[in-house]
């Protein structure tokens, strides 16, 4: 199988990255199983400082390998599947396995980081984009809601309408409207030089101050998380299950289809 994720140590941060430049990075089973088994890698690493996250290629990550996952109702299964609700599934530790990390990650975007790809963008506790990078949460195309844990970011760094805005209409935005909302921390044409300036700042901190002041913000920050998780994969599996769900996929090939009355929520 082909290489999914580079990561490499340098003086102490890891610069973990996307590496499907041909298919833009996009999120297919081994993507999501390589981002899962970098993080735990990581995590035992007591010498770590930081990581930065990339992606290769001309997008920092354009979301789901739809044909590879999305036909195949047993892989969307296994990304859903938890053995208890508040805790994450699959699809969810890409994007809070960074935020579980006792380290500071900082996420350098470029091109687009649209769907699944903002999601883990939104795992980092510092995005610093390029001026042309655009941002969406692409999943309500699908008739989906967003699902991999980006929500509990949006929820921290949005205002409630424009969070809602953004998941319920799939809009496009643009870096400044994304700074604008909370969503980008920097905007700069060298991300990563930037992202490498501030992490040599932290890197003057004691380490066990950076992961204690990141555990005091992440878990207090964001009441009863564990429950807006449990809610995004029991509310997922309820549109998966759904008609509109399939309506949706057939509009987004081009067919015309008319959506049936929603069901009681």
């Amino acid at each position: 199988m082909e290489q999914r994720i580079e990561c490499e140590i340098i003086d102490s941060v890891a610069v973990v990255t996307l590496q499907r430049p041909d298919k833009h990075n996009a999120l297919d089973m081994a993507m999501f199983k390589a981002i899962i088994a970098v993080q735990k890698r990581l995590a035992k690493q007591h010498e770590l400082r930081g990581v930065i996250l990339t992606g290769a290629g001309v997008d920092f990550c354009t979301g789901i390998d739809v044909k590879s996952l999305l036909s195949d109702a047993k892989q969307a299964a296994k990304l859903l599947w938890k053995w208890w609700p508040g805790q994450a599934n699959m699809a969810q530790r890409v994007s809070t396995g960074w935020r579980d990390l006792p380290v500071p990650v900082m996420a350098v975007l470029h091109g687009k980081v649209w769907g699944g790809g903002l999601q883990i963008a939104l795992g980092a506790d510092f995005r610093y984009g390029q001026p042309d990078c655009t941002l969406s949460v692409m999943e309500g195309r699908w008739g989906l809601l967003p699902d991999m844990g980006g929500n509990l970011a949006m929820r921290e760094q949005m205002n409630q309408d424009q969070a809602l805005w953004l998941a319920m209409s799939a809009d496009v935005i643009d870096a400044e409207q994304a700074k604008a909302q909370g969503l980008l921390t920097e905007l700069c044409d060298d991300p990563m030089a930037l992202a490498q300036q501030k992490m040599a700042e932290l890197l003057q901190r004691s380490p066990d101050a950076l992961a204690a002041t990141k555990r005091l913000y992440r878990r207090h920050g964001v009441p009863k998380s564990g429950r807006m998780l449990a809610a995004e994969t029991f509310s997922q599996w309820r549109l998966v299950l759904g008609k509109n769900q399939r309506i949706a996929v057939a509009k987004q090939q081009g067919k015309e289809r008319d959506y049936l009355p929603r069901q009681s929520w």
